[in-house]
Parts: C-alpha cells; structure tokens; sequence
C-alpha cells in the first residue's frame, strides 16, 4: 500500500533553448514516470525523461486550439492519485502566465503536494536575445510583465492600457507584453495615450531559439512592424 501522499511537479523548460533548463528540472524529469508536455516545450526536454516514462501532449497556445485547462487537471490528478510521478512541463516559468498558480490551487485542493521547480520566463530571454538590458539605472527603474491577451472573460478585468502607460512613464519601468501580437491594435492605441510615440519598442519571436527573429521600431507603428516583418505568436514586445 502507498503511504506517501500523491506529488505533481510543476516543472518550467524555460523560454526554448533545452540549454537553458535548470539542473533542478534536469533532476524531476529524470525521476518522472508521467510528463505532460505544453506545445511551446522544444522537444529536447523531453530526452531528459526516462524512456519508460508515459509523455502526454497537452498543447497550450494562446490563438490555437488547446486542451481544456480543466481536462488538464483532472488528469493530473487522476495519475498522481494512481502513483505516477507526475511532471506537468511547461514553457518558461510555471507561475508566470503559465497557469501554475490555477493548478497548484486545484491539485492541493484534491490533497496532493504540489512543488514548482522554476524556468527562465521568455521576457528574460527576448531581453537577453537583444542585447538589452530591461533595468537601467539611467533609464528604467523596474520592469512589468503583463498579458496582451486578456479579455476581460475571466474574473479579472482587461488591462488599462492608457493607466499602464502613464505609470511606465511617470515612474520610469520597461512593460515586457506576453501574447500581445493579437491585440496589438488595443495595445497600440491605448499604450500612446500615455507614452510618447517614438517609445522603442522591440518584438522578439521564438526567443532563444535557433528560429528567434525581432523587429525594432517604435510605439507608433507597432501594428506596421508586426505586419512588415510577419511576426507572430509566441513573440515578446519589449517597450
């Protein structure tokens, strides 16, 4: 009989480039007997899990159709509670818009433990690809991470692009936007009612990957540089 409480880990594979991944998740994968994958995973992760392990595809893309978060959870806990030792792998960092704080959330709600095991999130990654430094004691005293992709549909409202604006402005911070390619018309139009139009902006697509491409231009024009150099999802906006 197994006494010991059903574990899930959440485990991020960090922005692409398997050669980013922590030894901690090298270490979780190895011991895993269940993995289940997120789309933007690359595929070399994957080498690190046992041969024997069982690898779930449970795609997640922002403008793709994607398995049902709650499908998601339920499996996991179906195999935690089975015995597996279950690796839930996800791109970048678990608990930045990776739904890691949802899972954690169900998962210990049904009993089992839960631990995270930390990945390089792809703003951190897309700075790096550029040479850019998203803190500069001349120019940015901090920086916010924040989704392009929410709707309002959720519990939360959508984001106030104009207050978002003015706060980066007043108080000097560079605004790392995660799958904003699709709203990219409500984020221009609302982030140039509180910055300047010649802000830099910077679009980095598949960031850290051999595929990686970026555009530089400025805030007025950030629809037109997304459409005359054919970016799009995943990609980072650096503003």
């Amino acid at each position: 009989m197994n006494t010991h409480q059903p574990l899930v880990t959440l485990v991020g594979a960090g922005p692409g480039d398997p050669d980013l991944l922590t030894l901690k998740a090298v270490k979780a994968l190895q011991a895993a007997s269940v993995v289940l994958v997120d789309d933007l995973v690359h595929p070399d992760v994957l080498a690190h899990a046992p041969a024997s392990a069982r690898i779930i595809h449970v795609g997640k893309r922002g403008g793709c159709q994607s398995t049902p978060q709650a499908f998601i959870e339920k499996l996991m806990v179906q195999e935690a509670l089975a015995g597996e030792t279950v690796v839930r792998l996800k791109g970048g960092d678990p608990l930045i818009f990776g739904r890691g704080g949802e899972e954690k959330a169900h998962l210990e709600a049904q009993g089992i433990a839960v631990r995270v095991v930390n990945g390089l999130t792809a703003g951190l990654a897309a700075a790096h690809d550029l040479g850019a430094a998203l803190t500069h004691r001349a120019h940015a005293h901090g920086v916010v991470m924040v989704t392009g992709h929410a709707s309002g549909a959720g519990p939360l409202p959508p984001v106030d692009w104009p207050q978002l604006a003015q706060t980066a402005h007043d108080c000097k911070l560079t605004l790392v936007v995660y799958m904003g390619v699709q709203s990219a018309a409500a984020l221009e139009m609302g982030l140039l009612q509180g910055l300047p139009p010649d802000t830099p902006v910077a679009v980095v697509e598949h960031a850290s990957q051999p595929r990686q491409r970026h555009a530089l231009g400025q805030l007025q024009g950030l629809q037109k540089l997304l459409a005359d150099e054919q970016l799009g999802s995943p990609a980072i906006i650096i503003i």
